[in-house]
This record gives structure tokens, C-alpha cells and sequence, in this order.
């Protein structure tokens, strides 16, 4: 059978505890057609989605290719990783990076966080070193939070000192404070990415999320292809999240020089945290019950 997207269904974009999940129209309705279930969507492994937690209890359920691969890269890097942690995070998805923030921050995961991307600017814009709007939604709630964190620890946190904007066309490079319009920055600037990339040079272990700025572009690559290559160049750990930053990766021709580029985000930076992953739980909860015939 080909099912249409899981996200279509209400109650998979709900989290439920596993005897709950159990009860879901969804669930329900799929048992009757399965005799086992194989999770293989390692980027939606801290989610308790009911596709995620919801069979476990009810038939065999085992790991994926690709869910397999991930956890035994990431048990060995973990194992062997070390300090200081330098976190680099850009990217668009400025509620995942909080998130992220918040996890790697309490488990004493980040060290030094390196802000790009739109999430660069709303910590601009929470420092008083950017006015105007950046033009996201949720944007004050966003400023709001980025301002607790960094009055809890300003220390932690590096702000781009220089950003590229976009012109009449072409690139230009600014400080941020100089703007009146902050919707028009597409990437960070080379003061910025000397300054980063010394940062990843002196880390034990580097994660990066989220590109720093729009490198689909050649005029603002410069981010991206910057800290992606020092961290090529470093002897730390290097763990990559994500699509975009692996599409780069391939671009300039240095994927190979990674530690390990991940599928996932959310779920990757939990992980990292030391956090436990529902999906991890329902393979556990599957083995106690059905033993080998899960495997």
C-alpha cells in the first residue's frame, strides 16, 4: 500500500504517551493491515508522534537502515567526543533553534554558541545591535526569548559583527547596527566568519545547524562555505545537521572531511543533549515484549 502523508492526519502532528498513541484513529486503523512496523525516520525520533510510539505495543517493531546507521555513528562519536563544544546554528527555523539552545545549554552541550542566519538576527535584534523588522512570524516572542538567554549568559554567545546584504543586486557587506532593513541580509560577513572560525578551530567538538546564509547564491556563500570548511580543516569532532548544510557540503566538495552529517535536527540536537528519544523508547518497548521477532 502507498498512504498519503502522515502529517495530513491531525492527530500525527499531536504527541501522546504510548498507551494513548495505541487508542489513535490512526493506529487503530493501520493494525489491521501490518504484521510488523520498521521506524526509519530518524529526524522525527523526538517526536511521540503515534506512527513513532504507537505500534510498539502491538506488533514487532524494529529499527531502519537509516535509523540503525545513525545510532551507531552517533554512539561512537559520543563516546569519544570531547570539549570545549562549539555550537554553530543558523538556518531559517528560528523555534528549532531555540529549542535546540535550551537543550544543548542544560545539559552543558554548548560551550559557545555561534549565531547565523535568521536566528543571528533575532539575537541581534534581543542585543540592541539590529532595529527594524526581520519579518518573521513570531518575531517579538522570539526577540523576547533570545534576551532571557542572553542576559541568563552572555558569555555563551557570538553575534555576527558583520552581514551581507543584498544591494541593487549585488553584495555588500555592512554592520548590522548601520540597518535599517534587516529582511535584506542574506548571510554573515568575512569579519564574522574570521571571528567563528576561530571559535571551531580552538573546539573539541563542533555541531552545526542550519546554513549561515543563502549559499545557493555565489555572492552569499561566504558564510557557509567558510565555517563549513574550517570545520573540514579542524581536528575537533564535526557533526553537520540537516539537508541544506549536506547539499553544501557536496558543493565545495569537503562532505568527506565530516566526522558524521546527520538526517535529522531536532532530534539530532536532543540526542547530542544526552536527552532520551521516543523512538528510542518504542524500540526498547518492542524488544521487552516481542524479543527477537522484532529484530
Amino acid at each position: 500500500m502507498l498512504l498519503d502523508n502522515l502529517r495530513f492526519a491531525a492527530e500525527e502532528n499531536q504527541e501522546y504517551k504510548p498507551a494513548d498513541a495505541e487508542k489513535t484513529f490512526l493506529i487503530r486503523r493501520l493494525r489491521e493491515h501490518v504484521d510488523a512496523c520498521v521506524l526509519d525516520a530518524f529526524s522525527t525520533a523526538h517526536r511521540a508522534s503515534p506512527s513513532i510510539v504507537g505500534f510498539a505495543g502491538l506488533v514487532p517493531t524494529a529499527a531502519g537502515r537509516t535509523v540503525g546507521r545513525e545510532l551507531r555513528m552517533l554512539d561512537r562519536i559520543v563516546a569519544v567526543e570531547k570539549g570545549p563544544y562549539v555550537t554553530v546554528l543558523g538556518g531559517a527555523k528560528v523555534s528549532d533553534r531555540l529549542e535546540a539552545i535550551d537543550a544543548l545549554v542544560a545539559n552543558n552541550r554548548a560551550d559557545k554558541v555561534l549565531l547565523c542566519g535568521v536566528v543571528g538576527l533575532v539575537f541581534l535584534k534581543a542585543a540592541g545591535k539590529l532595529h527594524g523588522d526581520i519579518g518573521i512570524d513570531g518575531e517579538q516572542k522570539y526577540v523576547i526569548k533570545a534576551r532571557q538567554l542572553i542576559d541568563d549568559d552572555s558569555e555563551r554567545f557570538a553575534l555576527p559583527i558583520d552581514v551581507g546584504v543584498k544591494v541593487d543586486g549585488s553584495r555588500k557587506d555592512f554592520d548590522p547596527a548601520s540597518l535599517r532593513s534587516p529582511a535584506q541580509v542574506w548571510d554573515i560577513g568575512p569579519k564574522t566568519v574570521e571571528r567563528y572560525s576561530r571559535h571551531i578551530m580552538g573546539a573539541g567538538t563542533v555541531f552545526m545547524s542550519g546554513p549561515p546564509g543563502a549559499f545557493e547564491w555565489d555572492d552569499f556563500s561566504l558564510g557557509t562555505e567558510g565555517l563549513l570548511r574550517a570545520m573540514a580543516s579542524s581536528l575537533a569532532t564535526t557533526i553537520i545537521s540537516g539537508g541544506h548544510l549536506s547539499t553544501a557540503l557536496r558543493k565545495y566538495g569537503i562532505h568527506d572531511q565530516i566526522d558524521h552529517i546527520s538526517t535529522a535536527g531536532g532530534a539530532l540536537v536532543q540526542y547530542l543533549a544526552g536527552k532520551r528519544l521516543p523512538l528510542i523508547d518504542a524500540l526498547e518497548r518492542s524488544e521487552e515484549k516481542w524479543g527477537r521477532r522484532a529484530q
